[in-house]
């Protein structure tokens, strides 16, 4: 017999509890592929709500970076965020949209979302020497979220 997950609580989250999720968490996993080769990457982001954007840094320690290339070849990206307390009651949201780089003028801005809400591993401090860091946006264009609450 299969199971009924009609019972399972899960349900469809609002647009407040969306934005919410987006603004408490700071890491999630952003979604690129490149003519059929799909890459995951476990990031930091900051969002900002008021512009329907999510923005990532990328750091590239050497001459070359594989975040980059699939960034550069990407149409559409994905991002999916999590928070799962327990196997009862969890939340996720995923977005897609454009990926563009940063333009030199958005900083300021990129840097206050970001400060706001990115979570920054240690990782980053002690890569050195850095050669670049890219600034990403993501254009959100559509997003979703389910749920499960305990009943």
């Amino acid at each position: 017999m299969a199971p009924d997950f009609a019972q399972h609580n899960r349900i469809e989250m609002s647009a407040e509890e969306i934005n919410r999720l987006l603004r408490e968490e700071g890491v999630g996993v952003l979604s690129l592929a490149d003519d059929g080769v799909a890459y995951g990457i476990p990031l930091s982001f900051g969002y900002d709500a008021d512009r329907e954007r999510l923005y990532f840094v990328f750091l590239r320690p050497g001459e070359s970076s594989k975040k980059t290339e699939f960034a550069e070849r990407t149409a559409r990206a994905s991002f999916a965020v999590w928070n799962a307390p327990s196997r009862d009651e969890w939340e996720s949201v995923v977005v897609d949209g454009e990926l563009r780089r940063v333009d030199d003028g958005d900083w300021d801005r990129v840097r206050d979302v970001l400060g706001d809400n990115a979570w920054y591993p240690t990782l980053f401090s002690e890569t050195e020497p850095m050669q670049d860091i890219l600034g990403w946006e993501l254009r959100i264009a559509s997003r979703s979220g389910l749920q499960r609450r305990r009943a």
